[in-house]
């Protein structure tokens, strides 16, 4: 079975390339980063659960985890600026490609009935961005450790020009897509 890094190299250049008519090879769409990121906004009143959050993400993602902080202050949420509200990993090179492996062919199948991920998620510059509901779905995360359950939100930053090239490029990728609605109406 092919890991992440040998689809790009194997099955996605080419296939970019033939199918989007790109002769130069630096212009194929690649994946630059991925950002994994817990929100929390109770971490206002209990500071803890920032160190929590943080200790579960980096065992998701292998790497140290930075703590974010509010840019501005929010009355009606009783926020202030500066105060940490959120922890954030980002991954590039190898340890991007090792973690994208683990989601697509291990976390992903995890999630309870699931049916693929929306091809949606494009910001309009073949950015995708995959919110997930419960950390539980890593392997590396003891359900019996865990103080809480909590989603995270990953954003798949690629160079791919517009969401056409980035659907495409992680189709190939093995990004599991639910299929549209028009696509299955079609196929009956």
């Amino acid at each position: 079975m092919k890991n992440t890094k040998q689809k790009y190299v194997e099955d996605a250049v080419p296939s970019l390339a033939k199918t989007f008519d790109i002769d130069n090879p630096m212009a194929i769409p690649k994946l630059v980063k991925v950002v994994v990121n817990i929100g929390l906004g109770e971490a206002i009143q209990n500071s803890k659960l920032l160190d929590q959050a943080a200790k579960e993400l980096a065992q998701i993602t292998g790497q140290k985890a930075v703590i974010r902080h509010a840019r501005k202050s929010i009355a009606s949420f009783k926020l202030r600026e500066k105060m940490p509200i959120g922890v954030k990993v980002t991954l590039r090179g190898g340890r991007m490609f090792e973690f994208l492996d683990r989601l697509l062919n291990v976390a992903l199948p995890r999630v309870k009935d699931f049916r693929g991920v929306s091809s949606k998620a494009f910001d309009g510059r073949g950015n995708y961005s995959l919110g997930i509901r419960e950390q539980i779905i890593f392997p590396e995360i003891d359900y019996n450790s865990i103080d809480r359950i909590r989603g995270l939100q990953l954003i798949i930053v690629t160079t791919a020009k517009n969401d056409e090239e980035g659907r495409r490029f992680l189709q190939l990728m093995g990004m599991p897509f639910a299929a549209s609605r028009e696509e299955s109406s079609s196929a009956a």
